[in-house]
């Protein structure tokens, strides 16, 4: 790579780690917040619940604007979006406030991240360059989700606004650099529109559908606002695919859905991304509650899955390239189904090997199956759909994480004793663990039924 494109690379790896980074940064920093605003519980979940809600819900919706409106104009106004909305919840004072700036924070990510992505793509063409482009940005998205943990508990200490506070910065500093890095858009045609109708109701079908399973463990699975939500969801997602169907410009191009590649691509985002955030919610609570670890020894252990990552996601770009992703992707899905099951040896005493041992095969697992899923899910795509095609993608890993998560949490409630012990929690957490367990056997399901001779020559060839 040239001058130029080390610079582009850094700069889109940098918006993709700033939005994990804000993900991940105010979860430690919940109980000083709920102390300070005086928040019930409900509330304070809405404050993790609100960004996911902003950013998969209009993920399809901030990618699509990509490629109507520019991949750089987008990214730009994003990025000061994010800016302003730091600013909001750094100086809040009320909860409603400080959750509506997490879910505008949330819906400027859901922009910035496939602007991100569709930039990237567009500036490497397909084949070695793009693969090992893809595997650093699948390093920084990773690394920014547990930076995030280590850097919210180091400035909770000092006073929860700062990690709204030091967004801002960062953002700017980016802004700027994307001024100068990347290239001008190229000339929006004059009849390019975007789809508004089909805009409303995708992302009213998400919005929906996330907050039925969310709250649903609370509410319960079966019952009347739980089953009305999703049959309202469904009722939009009935009315985007007649939208869809009948618009000269539609949002998503329902051709594109006939690719299996891009179908399993998507799967597997939701699968992998849901694994991973039962198996990290889960290991959080094991070490505070059950360990009484503080939040920065937490963060610095999940640092070492970051670390992994960071390594290898670079490098299974280039294996893609070599052997093919579907390889790569079996083998990230099989350390992923490992380290849930080394994780379910916990008790309920400090076990460090056990807890390392997780948490650097789930950094091996990550690192090895999400650029090849984005590999996977970008291949053969036009690039007028590249962001569209990276906004569905997104919108995969968002559902999962949602979905597994909260069949993960009504797990652990119905294996909840009414004796608060630490062995009963131990059992609870153990029985969460599970979810993530099936989810990641079905992940690997996904990736074999995608093996083709032709993959099996190149793995033949290679080990010989």
């Amino acid at each position: 790579m040239n001058r130029n494109e080390k610079l582009l690379l850094a700069v889109v790896g940098g918006v993709v780690f700033l939005d994990t980074l804000d993900l991940s940064l105010i979860q430690v920093a919940l109980p000083s917040i709920g102390d300070a605003l005086r928040l019930p519980e409900a509330q304070l979940q809405w404050i993790v619940s609100a960004f996911v809600l902003g950013y998969g819900g209009f993920l399809l919706f901030g990618g699509r604007s990509a490629d109507v409106f520019g991949r750089k104009r987008v990214l730009i106004w994003g990025l000061i979006a994010l800016i302003a909305a730091s600013v909001l919840g750094a100086v809040a004072t009320d909860g409603t406030v400080l959750i509506a700036a997490r879910f505008v924070k949330g819906m400027t990510a859901a922009f910035t991240a496939p602007a991100a992505l569709s930039i990237l793509t567009t500036s490497f063409a397909e084949g070695h360059r793009r693969n090992k482009a893809l595997g650093f940005y699948a390093a920084a998205a990773a690394s920014g989700f547990t930076f995030g943990l280590v850097v919210g508990g180091l400035l909770t200490q000092l006073s929860w606004r700062y990690t709204f506070a030091v967004v801002a910065p960062v953002a700017l500093v980016l802004l700027l650099a994307a001024l100068r890095v990347v290239r001008p858009d190229p000339i929006v045609r004059a009849n390019q529109r975007l789809d508004v109708a089909g805009a409303l109701t995708v992302t009213g079908a998400f919005l929906v559908f996330v907050w039925a399973i969310v709250e649903a463990p609370s509410a319960g699975w079966t019952s009347a606002r739980t089953l009305g939500a999703l049959g309202v969801s469904a009722v939009l997602v009935a009315l985007f695919v007649v939208v869809e169907s009948t618009v000269e410009q539609p949002l998503l191009r329902l051709g594109i859905l006939r690719s299996g590649l891009l179908i399993r691509a998507n799967l597997g985002s939701l699968l992998l991304f849901g694994s991973a955030t039962a198996l990290n919610f889960i290991t959080t609570l094991y070490l505070q509650d059950v360990l009484g670890w503080g939040p920065l020894e937490t963060g610095l252990v999940f640092m070492t899955s970051s670390l992994v990552t960071a390594t290898v996601g670079p490098r299974a770009g280039a294996l893609a390239t070599r052997i093919g992703p579907t390889p790569i992707l079996l083998a990230g899905a099989v350390a992923t189904v490992v380290s849930s099951l080394v994780f379910l040896d916990i008790g309920v005493e400090t076990n460090y090997p056990v807890i390392v041992a997780s948490r650097l095969l789930t950094g091996l697992g990550f690192g090895l199956a999400y650029p090849t899923l984005n590999i996977q899910a970008l291949s053969g795509v036009r690039d007028d759909e590249h962001g569209l095609a990276s906004g569905l993608v997104g919108s995969s890993f968002q559902l999962g994480g949602a979905i597994v998560l909260a069949v993960t949490t009504a797990t652990i409630l119905a294996h909840t004793s009414t004796h608060a012990t630490r062995a009963a929690s131990v059992h609870a957490f153990t029985a969460g663990v599970y979810v993530s367990v099936a989810s990641a056997c079905l992940l690997v399901f996904v990736a074999v039924s995608g093996w083709r001779r032709p993959a099996l020559r190149r793995l033949a060839d290679l080990a010989a």
